[in-house]
């Protein structure tokens, strides 16, 4: 076992930078897992058994049908799992409560980039881990190439700051590192912010933006005058004679990204 001490936590137990305590209650209506992604993560972990999914948050993207120990440190990130998996153990990434080697394989999505140690988080993964480690992030260098830049990019500036290098990612896992790029659908069942990369009005929805928690960092003032200008281009047309070519789109190679350390 680790004896690391574990991040500052917020009332609802919230270990990182985002208090899901105050903008996760409606998390699990908006984000839902994508298929697609879903079967990118199946393939990385391989035909392993006893999966670990650290900051598993709702449970998006835990194969069904496998020996899965989820590990989640806010209470209304454990409250909204699906009643048909496992409940989440209170924990922090940066001391996992298990034994060397205790699973096969491990995953993360969309949870490094909010951790208070990213390196003893990652350390901890590849300790208690067998196999291989499937990290879902995204590339920090990519996220402010998305339109929504245009239009919110203190949100975005936010988002590239807390994601963290990919290949520092690989550097601390270690083993055979390959970092692959995720397609995100035009339906994205997921709602991260790419994913309405052809959904434009979904941004509009306030649930939607605090599904992301980078909308969180910024002020309300700030965030209302971008959602403002997005309204008003939506209104005039401006945004469909520039972008709307992604409403038709299938698919959007944006920042997102699966890093896969085999050991």
């Amino acid at each position: 076992m680790n004896d690391l001490t574990a991040s500052p936590r917020r009332t609802d137990g919230s270990a990182g930078d985002a208090d899901y305590g105050r903008i996760g209650q409606g998390y699990a209506s908006y984000r839902q897992p994508e298929p697609a992604i879903a079967a990118l993560i199946e393939v990385a972990l391989g035909p392993a058994r006893r999966i670990l999914n650290v900051g598993a948050g709702a449970g998006s993207y835990e194969p069904r049908g496998r020996d899965m120990t989820a590990v989640e440190p806010s209470a209304s990130m454990r409250a909204q799992r699906p009643a048909d998996i496992v409940a989440a153990i209170d924990a922090t990434a940066e001391a996992l409560p298990f034994s060397d080697g205790h699973f096969d394989a491990s995953m993360a999505t969309f949870t490094v980039h909010q951790w208070g140690d990213l390196d003893a988080g990652l350390r901890e993964m590849r300790r208690v881990t067998r196999g291989p480690i499937a990290i879902l992030s995204c590339d920090p260098e990519l996220v402010q190439a998305f339109w929504l830049n245009h239009y919110a990019p203190e949100v975005l500036a936010t988002e590239a700051r807390r994601y963290p290098s990919l290949g520092h990612i690989g550097t601390v896992l270690g083993g055979d590192v390959e970092i692959v790029a995720v397609p995100i659908p035009l339906d994205c069942s997921d709602g991260f912010n790419e994913a309405y990369y052809g959904r434009p009005e979904l941004f509009l929805d306030p649930g939607a933006r605090s599904a992301c928690s980078a909308w969180s960092f910024v002020g309300e003032a700030a965030n209302a005058a971008s959602i403002e200008r997005l309204r008003q281009d939506l209104e005039s047309g401006a945004w469909d004679a520039r972008h709307g070519f992604l409403r038709q789109q299938p698919s959007f190679d944006g920042s997102l990204r699966l890093v896969i350390a085999r050991p």
